[in-house]
């Protein structure tokens, strides 16, 4: 019974959070916010938005294309179609139940490659390790870009020296705290630093084993690739508006990292991504209620094409492998 309990609130508390925070920011807005929110939809320049779709689907086709050099050493070579199509169904599937789709990506290349579970599942993980990394890159980047913004709240009135201070404190100093901890941490019994160190040590494994590969400069080229496709894709949006178009690099990258961590609290960003979105543009100086449309338009784009690419794919691809054989 407990178990069951646990399951549908896995499921259904990341949901109605989302429901929730899009009730509460719509309840927030005035007649003449929505009306505004409504002409930015109506006047956007929706070929930027088709550009950072195609742009989505080739990080898509590149991902399913890298899992190629993971599979290959343990002598599996599957059909690219079927790749990229168990890529989209997992997507889709990870809009509703969080971390759903792994399993049922692992599931379907094991049904129609002969691929056993459990391999696959692997170099799922490992795929997952080259991706977290990437993403802490990025999430560096924007704090080293923004360390004077986030100064100016320390320090008061620092001027340039609070910024030099904040960049030798993020990156000499952080660092090496961060190590000692972790040196110290691998001492502890408690069951949840436990937990914690083994994924970090799952990580540094994860890192060995990709400079390891046969193919790890492919391999290193598609994460790269997948992961400057993601940030195009947000970056190409911004034309879409006129209050966006001259969005400065900084805003752009703290607002591609917001709205990917805001994704990690519900499924899909179902909710928050617009919110947190649009709270990163607001810093820039761009009006209220275009930052939400941008947010809403960018949200909107994307699970759309996730919605409707991966139902094709959950269509398409038992038939493409009964014509197949």
């Amino acid at each position: 019974m407990k178990k069951n309990l646990k399951k549908i609130s896995f499921i259904a508390l990341p949901i109605l959070l989302g429901v929730f925070l899009i009730w509460y920011s719509l309840s927030q807005l005035s007649s003449s916010d929505i009306a505004s929110i409504k002409t930015s939809f109506k006047t956007a320049n929706y070929w930027w938005v088709g550009l950072s779709l195609f742009l989505g689907i080739l990080s898509h086709i590149s991902r399913a294309y890298r899992w190629q050099f993971l599979l290959e050493p343990l002598g599996y070579k599957p059909k690219l179609a079927n790749s990229v199509m168990t890529v989209l169904i997992a997507y889709l599937l990870n809009l509703f139940i969080p971390r759903s789709g792994e399993f049922a990506r692992a599931a379907s290349i094991k049904k129609y490659e002969k691929i056993p579970f459990e391999k696959a599942f692997g170099t799922i993980v490992a795929e997952r390790v080259a991706d977290v990394i990437m993403l802490f890159s990025i999430i560096g980047l924007a704090f080293f870009i923004q360390t004077d913004l986030i100064s100016g709240y320390i320090f008061k009135d620092g001027g340039e020296k609070s910024g030099l201070y904040s960049k030798i404190a993020l990156f000499i100093i952080m660092p090496v705290l961060g190590y000692l901890t972790y040196r110290y941490l691998k001492k502890s019994s408690h069951p949840f630093i436990h937990k914690v160190i083994e994924f970090i040590n799952g990580l540094i494994d994860g890192v060995k084993s990709i400079f390891t590969m046969k193919k790890k400069w492919k391999f290193l080229f598609h994460t790269v690739f997948i992961w400057v496709m993601y940030v195009l894709m947000f970056y190409v949006v911004t034309f879409a508006l006129p209050e966006t178009t001259n969005l400065p690099f900084a805003a752009i990258i703290v607002g591609f990292v917001v709205g990917g961590l805001s994704m990690a609290l519900t499924n899909g960003g179902l909710g928050t991504y617009p919110v947190f979105v649009a709270s990163a543009l607001i810093l820039y100086h761009v009006e209220d209620n275009p930052a939400r449309a941008f947010g809403w338009i960018m949200w909107t784009a994307q699970t759309l094409m996730v919605i409707i690419f991966g139902s094709l794919s959950f269509l398409l691809l038992p038939i493409y492998n009964k014509y197949r054989k």
